[in-house]
């Protein structure tokens, strides 16, 4: 029997007459690194898919007993184990195709030029308007015959309320390009939402995921306290989580580079202008 516990719950479908719907949970980390910056996640699961893989996830959670909440910052040595074992879980369920990862970062050394200071002031939405927009490649769907809806819940956004009602029209406005007009994928302003990262067990496997490889790129593992002469066992304990994951994602594409790009993003001109353009490091699963 799946665990439900006070602080997780399971998404749950409307009854639909056109083709699968598709979830997508996002999160970002680290805006400013020493190597690497803007940090990019998102979880895409199928409506025909979501049920299973939210079953699974909890009774795996059940069978650790691990009912607080699955974070990147919460790794210790204590529980190290149990992090390894539901990211186990976690890869499985990538690994059989039932749901797909996408991370983008961009990298300190390349700097976009001809940027205006309103790009600069909504630089933390407009890459993560690219990252919706171009992750997931939902502009080249199968099926396309048959009409889709594309749901995507965030992460508490950081920001003002006008802001992020802004940003989520625009999200809404994905719609009406013509890329997702031709993939039939519909958006609608219901199902753009902000939620609570202790209620969405796929949220939670994502911060991991994408906590892990900030902490890499950025060298983190590699931070001793100040007056001491060694890591913490925090660190060392992430480092090991982290070594993990990355041979779980090796499986999936063999020789994999962390800091490499899988697959290219570039900035449209409907947002940042004609001249702006510069490829977004970061990887598929």
């Amino acid at each position: 029997m799946a665990f439900e516990g006070k602080r997780r719950k399971n998404v749950t479908l409307r009854k639909r007459k056109s083709g699968p719907e598709y979830i997508i949970w996002c999160d970002e980390s680290d805006k400013k690194g020493q190597f690497f910056s803007n940090f990019y996640g998102g979880v895409l699961v199928a409506s025909d898919h979501l049920k299973e893989v939210q079953t699974t996830l909890m009774n795996k959670c059940a069978d650790l007993h691990f009912f607080d909440e699955i974070k990147w910052q919460k790794v210790s040595e204590h529980y190290l184990d149990k992090y390894i074992s539901i990211m186990d879980c976690f890869f499985n369920l990538v690994k059989s195709g039932l749901v797909k990862v996408r991370i983008m970062f961009t990298q300190n050394a390349y700097v976009p030029t001809k940027l205006t200071d309103q790009h600069y002031n909504d630089e933390f939405f407009i890459l993560y308007y690219q990252f919706i927009k171009h992750a997931f490649g939902m502009s080249y769907r199968d099926n396309k015959e048959k009409e889709s809806y594309l749901r995507v819940y965030f992460d508490y956004l950081p920001d003002t309320l006008e802001k992020r009602q802004r940003f989520k029209e625009y999200i809404k406005g994905l719609q009406t390009l013509r890329s997702f007009q031709l993939a039939n994928v519909r958006i609608r302003k219901q199902d753009i939402a902000e939620i609570d990262s202790k209620k969405h067990l796929l949220l939670q496997m994502l911060d991991v995921i994408l906590g892990s490889i900030c902490f890499r790129l950025n060298n983190k593992h590699k931070l001793i306290p100040e007056g001491k002469k060694r890591r913490g066992k925090r660190t060392i304990a992430k480092e090991k989580l982290y070594k993990f994951i990355h041979s779980k994602i090796c499986e999936l594409r063999p020789n994999f580079n962390t800091g490499s790009s899988t697959q290219h993003c570039v900035w449209p001109a409907a947002v940042c202008g004609d001249d702006v353009s510069d490829d977004l490091p970061g990887c598929a699963l």
